[in-house]
């Protein structure tokens, strides 16, 4: 009777005990096909035998498996949409000629199969890179900055891009070009750079593609010329500064350069002369910083008594402008002095600043040049060329 219900009793322990074994599987069968199917894979296999879990090393079966994925065609696109394969090209070519129904139709299939044209092979076939290299020099200076960016929003808009080349430390232009020259880039913009005579020489050395150089001049037969009117725009703010009064007017420029390249210096000299009266002042900056501006007109402050100060400064640039401000606001004294500066940065509308300048509106000259240098159309003495004015306070006497 005894062993009876001892038996019975292991019997009833043990059946606990393979039941809970049972479940044990089941729930790690169940983790394991959950795993799967979020995609989470194990290097080990595993056995559940009387209440423990062994792993052992599974190779390969249980390894996620991977196929090697096929890179979408032109041939896949066109197939599906029922065109050719050069519909397919114009449908990714801005301006190609090819029907809008058509074009939403390639690309639409083009996205679904996750195509993306081979801008190699198309520059291979076409001859054409569609690489603009862009040239710059001050990229410190705002002006430039906007520049920039007008240029690359303009040249995305046209399917473009921009290689942009930094020559500001003035060292081995060769170098930095021939980069553009290897990539044969489909055209060079000079962004108001400086054009030096070894920088002349490089350009004239590459691969004959089309050069322009915007707000400065050059006088390279060889190189167009996209920049506002700099003889007008010098004499308007010139006459802005007559029309207040001034008699005793000077100017700032930055480098050292022939002031031909913008010709601003000229327009102010030709409000002048016909007033009868003649520039002043010339001060150097150097450079366009605003650091130097302040430097020297702090000197020319030091030098000069109160009354034997001109009334007003022309700055060759907003940066220099800026400068110049705030070296009156520290050392003029009571004494005022006008300022007006050119360009129009987002800073000189501040409240702080007010800055009276000159807008070149870069937008309408960087459309202007790449017109010439992408589909070859000038339009010579169009709106780009005129500029306008922003008259603020800097120029007002208090």
């Amino acid at each position: 009777m005894k062993c009876t219900r001892l038996q019975k009793t292991l019997q009833s322990g043990a059946k606990i005990k393979h039941n809970r074994n049972i479940i044990k599987t089941e729930l790690i069968v169940a983790l394991y096909a959950k795993c799967v199917r979020l995609g989470v894979y194990f290097p080990l296999g595993f056995t559940f035998n009387a209440g423990g879990l062994r792993f052992f090393p599974y190779a390969g079966a249980m390894s996620k498996p991977t196929a090697k994925s096929h890179k979408a065609t032109a041939s896949d696109v066109a197939r599906l949409a029922g065109v050719s394969k050069w519909t397919v090209s114009r449908a990714f070519t801005p301006g190609a000629s090819i029907s809008e129904k058509a074009r939403e139709r390639v690309i639409a299939i083009a996205t679904e199969l996750g195509y993306r044209p081979n801008l190699l092979a198309r520059s291979l076939s076409q001859k054409k890179t569609q690489i603009i290299g862009v040239v710059i020099d001050e990229l410190k200076n705002p002006h430039s900055m906007l520049m920039l960016d007008t240029v690359t929003r303009q040249l995305q808009q046209r399917g473009y891009m921009a290689l942009l080349l930094n020559i500001g430390s003035g060292e081995n232009y060769r170098a930095v070009l021939s980069l553009a020259d290897q990539l044969q880039v489909d055209g060079m913009l000079f962004l108001g750079t400086v054009l030096s005579d070894e920088l002349i020489a490089v350009a004239r050395e590459m691969h004959h593609i089309p050069l322009v150089q915007v707000c400065r001049n050059n006088d390279e037969p060889g190189i167009e010329v996209v920049n506002v009117d700099g003889l007008q725009a010098g004499k308007q703010l010139g006459e802005l500064l007559l029309a207040q009064g001034y008699t005793r007017i000077g100017y700032m420029m930055g480098p050292a350069t022939s002031s031909h390249h913008t010709l601003r210096l000229e327009g102010l000299q030709l409000a002048l002369n016909e007033a009868g009266l003649a520039l002043e002042v010339l001060l150097t900056a150097g450079e366009y910083a605003r650091e130097r501006s302040y430097e020297v007109l702090t000197e020319y402050l030091n030098a000069q008594a109160p009354d034997q100060r001109v009334e007003a400064l022309f700055c060759e640039n907003d940066v220099l402008a800026l400068g110049a401000l705030a070296a009156l606001r520290e050392g003029a004294g009571n004494k005022f002095m006008a300022v007006v500066g050119f360009d129009d940065i987002d800073e000189a509308s501040l409240p702080g600043w007010q800055l009276t300048t000159f807008s070149q509106r870069i937008d309408l000259i960087v459309t202007e040049a790449l017109n010439r240098l992408i589909d070859e159309r000038a339009t010579p003495g169009g709106v780009w060329s005129q500029g306008e004015l922003r008259i603020r306070r800097s120029h007002l006497k208090p």
